[in-house]
């Protein structure tokens, strides 16, 4: 459920008419709804309820906004953070370093220190070297790492290739047949307190057979630690649950997940840890866009051009995603549309042949499902702003994301003397 729905005939999110946001702050904008995002995340931790010993960190780059992130601090939420900038970003929502959980396979120096200087609760190691350097940097410090071990255990996802994580192809992770061994030697080191298993297969899963059958070999790997004699105490078992991007789509549910872990993880006494993102921020935002010109040419599909494009909305270019389009004040009438943006790439293309309401030139429309992999993912190609993004709360809005001019970009690049 989301809170962006029609009334009079006006698309509002929450009480407040999309119109208003357009007149004040201009197109392109995202614009999230705070109620959504709430009731999704209470949703997701209510499910999870059924479970023994629960930890929830929000996957900060489905959706980095401190506003976002504010929201979630106040639902109870950690981060799951994989850079240094998140780990800034969740600290300053306010979100305790002991609820926060550093991933990624790239950790770099700097950013390990920065972690244990805050004081994190957990760092998922990638590989072995990386488990040895995080050592050596906290043993200089007189400092102790709480650490989990990310295991890749070879199961197929079922998603996008690109969001795949968990095949033995992708980078992610140790072989899960060489993970009792490597977590043995790192339990060794100075430095380490190694706790834990990571697991996270992909993103936007709509089955829950790929979980299982991953959670299936977490289950026997911790059973083999301890008879080796490791302790494990957590096991984190990611995010990736879809949401349904497309009217109709139906995905399984928090609770149908949350029973499954229950069963699959049955007897292994360990916090479990959930790395939610998109599950609980993707329904809560909307791209709201305006029609440039409607360009028909004769017995041909005409394209709706629109203000924004694919450098504010990556996805439908990156991975051929569907986001339904819909007009802020539909007429009733209906039209067949190609439906792209304004950058010079023949990439920049939202969707083909789309039945879609009939628009013109000025009006306003929405790309659904945007609140995550929105935002976060945009750039500055062919040398365009970065968008605004706006907060909803009932019938009070906020910008809580200034528009980046294409000046503001320009201003911090530099010709050097020797080119003048």
């Amino acid at each position: 459920m989301n809170h962006f729905e029609y009334r009079d005939g006006v698309l509002h999110a929450e009480d407040l008419p999309l119109t208003a946001i357009a007149e004040a702050v201009g197109t392109p904008v995202y614009v999230y709804s705070r109620a959504t995002l709430e009731r999704h995340a209470q949703v997701f931790a209510q499910a999870l309820s059924i479970l023994p010993k629960v930890h929830i960190a929000f996957a900060i780059k489905a959706n980095p906004n401190l506003a976002v992130l504010r929201v979630m601090q106040r639902e109870g939420f950690g981060a799951d953070v994989v850079s240094g900038g998140e780990l800034a970003r969740a600290l300053a929502a306010g979100m305790p370093a002991a609820d926060i959980v550093f991933s990624g396979v790239g950790k770099q120096h700097h950013e390990m220190i920065d972690g244990l200087v805050a004081g994190i609760g957990q760092f998922n190691l990638e590989s072995e070297e990386e488990g040895f350097e995080l050592a050596a940097i906290a043993a200089a410090r007189g400092l102790t790492a709480a650490c989990a071990l990310r295991v890749n255990p070879d199961v197929d996802a079922r998603t996008h290739a690109k969001i795949s994580t968990g095949k033995a192809e992708n980078k992610f992770g140790v072989p899960i047949d060489r993970a009792a061994a490597i977590y043995a030697r790192l339990a060794e080191l100075p430095g380490l307190d190694m706790r834990g298993i990571a697991v996270h297969i992909g993103s936007q899963l709509n089955s829950l057979e790929p979980f299982e059958e991953a959670f299936a070999k977490v289950g026997a790997l911790i059973a083999e630690l301890r008879v080796m004699g490791q302790s494990v105490t957590h096991a984190d078992l990611g995010g990736g649950l879809g949401v349904p991007y497309k009217a109709g789509e139906e995905f399984p549910t928090p609770e149908a997940y949350a029973a499954m872990v229950a069963s699959a993880t049955k007897g292994w006494d360990v916090t479990l840890m959930f790395e939610p993102g998109r599950v609980i921020c993707g329904n809560a935002g909307v791209l709201l866009t305006r029609v440039v010109r409607v360009k028909r040419s004769s017995n041909q599909v005409p394209f709706m051009v629109v203000d924004a494009a694919m450098n504010d909305l990556a996805r439908p270019a990156m991975y051929g995603a569907w986001h339904d389009f819909d007009a802020v004040q539909p007429s009733g009438q209906r039209m067949t549309a190609h439906i792209v943006g304004p950058i010079c790439e023949t990439g920049d293309t939202f969707a083909m042949d789309r039945e879609t309401d009939a628009l013109v030139a000025g009006d306003l429309a929405v790309f659904r499902t945007a609140g995550a992999y929105g935002a976060t993912m945009a750039s500055s190609y062919n040398s365009r702003g970065f968008v605004p993004e706006v907060m909803v709360d009932g019938d009070k809005w906020a910008v809580v994301a200034d528009r980046i001019l294409p000046a503001a970009i320009s201003a911090a690049e530099r010709v050097p003397d020797w080119l003048d």
